[in-house]
């Protein structure tokens, strides 16, 4: 594991569970890492304040194991095994608090865990085995859908959904939808073992699914799937499907639906009257409790709503742009980043790069193939200048020289197809102003309108051989034949 890349979403996820108070073991087990990869993150990002006065409990409790078997053989005291572990951790816990950590640690470790429920901490997420059905009204085809389910662990306040599949595609926005309409995130998020949501399920470390990472770290959720094979894990949402069984598939078992939407809309009449039924041998109901103790505990939303993200490592080119190869559309990047290795991670409306973790560009999302999203800024000066260039900027710094020289690049800008060839003459035409002067150019600009011919050469030839000195108004400007004259059709 010593040379395992940490991505960006489980880093995200290391401070939010430290934050939450779970120990650097708990942190590493839930997150599939070791505990020194868990260590040394949590000091680069200076996250280690909570830590430190959970550590001498966690080494207390790693060495207990040890202690219980000790203690089984003949002779050896408590106060024996205390001073072994005084003697392997000098600032350890007095014999007092040894003795007191170690009843509590031999009473609970075989004992069933009730979870103590607060407000606002966890929300539930699975789906049912039961799958609800649609009819296709134009060939009668009967197809199975999936339902969605999670429940707030404090109140019990419950959000249903019929969806397509347990896919990540169907199963993330829903966990959107549910959020959005208990009106908060809660502090942990608890998936099943499903395959959309956990990558590798294994009863000790799960691997979660990177976009169900992302999501959490949106939210500020911290992710702790149920262990495999534990029905304790997820006893909660597990009675709660049972019930909607009872109050929302049984009633709607008979019934005919067409599509999602029209079966999503009877579920929901059916949820809300779930939702506002009196709990078990109490007045108040799942909405009672939530609207009285535990909305307030919520976490507000971000301001930017959540979405599916891809990714894509690219190298940036000479050009400062990477391309996104799905739509063959062009992103610039700061130019100190030509020749890197990036990685872009885009949505359905935003495009973003990042280098080692740190995000260099950030744009909309623009799907026309071919085309190039620039950022002024992302240029070097000189290049800065050249995607500045189109028809009017040349037309408007030609006028402030003079109204003739306006004319002649409008007439140039006109000579070809299109304009961007003309670009370049537009630049070196203009650009004499500084070499020769301003009357030349603008004299020169004449003479080749008197003559016809609108290009770069024929400004240069004019300025190099001086002839927007002469008079025109005294000379004939009817040009003699010979073969040396190429006539105003070679400049076109």
């Amino acid at each position: 594991m010593a040379n395992r890349t940490i991505e960006m979403e489980v880093i995200k996820q290391i401070g939010i569970l430290s934050k939450l108070g779970y120990a650097k073991k708990a942190i590493a087990r839930e997150l599939n890492l070791s505990k020194n990869t868990v260590k040394s993150y949590l000091a680069k990002n200076d996250l280690t304040t909570e830590q430190q006065q959970n550590s001498r409990r966690e080494t207390l409790f790693d060495f207990f194991p040890y202690v219980k078997k000790e203690l089984g053989r003949k002779g050896v005291t408590r106060q024996i095994l205390w001073g072994e572990y005084r003697l392997k951790h000098p600032d350890g816990y007095c014999y007092g608090h040894f003795c007191e950590y170690l009843n509590q640690w031999l009473h609970n470790k075989d004992a069933s865990l009730h979870i103590e429920q607060l407000a606002g901490d966890k929300l539930y997420i699975d789906f049912t085995g039961y799958k609800p059905s649609i009819v296709n009204p134009d060939t009668g085809e009967i197809r199975e859908v999936e339902a969605f389910v999670s429940v707030l662990g404090f109140s019990g306040k419950t959000y249903v959904r019929a969806c397509e599949s347990q896919r990540k595609e169907d199963l993330l926005p829903s966990i959107v939808h549910s959020l959005n309409y208990f009106g908060g995130a809660t502090n942990v998020l608890v998936p099943d073992n499903m395959k959309s949501a956990v990558d590798k399920a294994n009863r000790y470390e799960a691997d979660i699914n990177r976009d169900l990472l992302d999501l959490g770290n949106h939210y500020g959720m911290a992710i702790l799937p149920t262990r495999s094979r534990k029905p304790r894990d997820k006893a909660w949402v597990e009675r709660m499907v049972q019930i909607i069984y009872t109050r929302i598939f049984a009633p709607l078992r008979n019934k005919v639906f067409t599509s999602l939407e029209e079966l999503n809309e009877a579920i929901f009449e059916l949820l809300e009257v779930h939702n506002n039924l009196p709990l078990q041998g109490r007045e108040e109901s799942r909405n009672d409790l939530f609207e009285n103790s535990e909305r307030s505990h919520l976490k507000p939303f971000p301001q930017e709503p959540w979405e599916l993200k891809e990714y894509l490592q690219v190298k940036v080119m000479k050009n400062c742009h990477v391309q996104l190869h799905k739509d063959r559309h062009y992103y610039s990047v700061p130019f100190l980043y030509i020749g890197n290795k990036v990685k872009i991670v885009y949505t359905a409306t935003h495009v973003s790069v990042y280098l080692a973790g740190e995000r260099i560009a950030y744009h909309l999302r623009d799907r026309r193939p071919h085309k190039y999203t620039t950022l002024k800024e992302h240029l070097p000066s000189s290049h800065q200048f050249v995607s500045e260039w189109n028809p009017s900027k040349f037309i408007e710094w030609a006028g402030h020289i003079h109204p003739d020289v306006k004319a002649f690049i409008g007439r140039v800008l006109e000579n070809k197809s299109y304009p961007e060839q003309t670009y370049r003459s537009c630049v070196g035409i203009l650009s004499f102003e500084k070499k020769a002067g301003r009357d030349r150019l603008i004299a020169a600009c004449q003479r080749a309108t008197a003559f016809g011919a609108f290009n770069y050469k024929v400004i240069e030839q004019i300025i190099n051989n001086k002839l927007d000195r002469l008079d025109t108004k005294k000379e004939n400007l009817t040009l003699p034949l010979h073969e040396n004259i190429r006539g105003a059709e070679y400049y076109k």
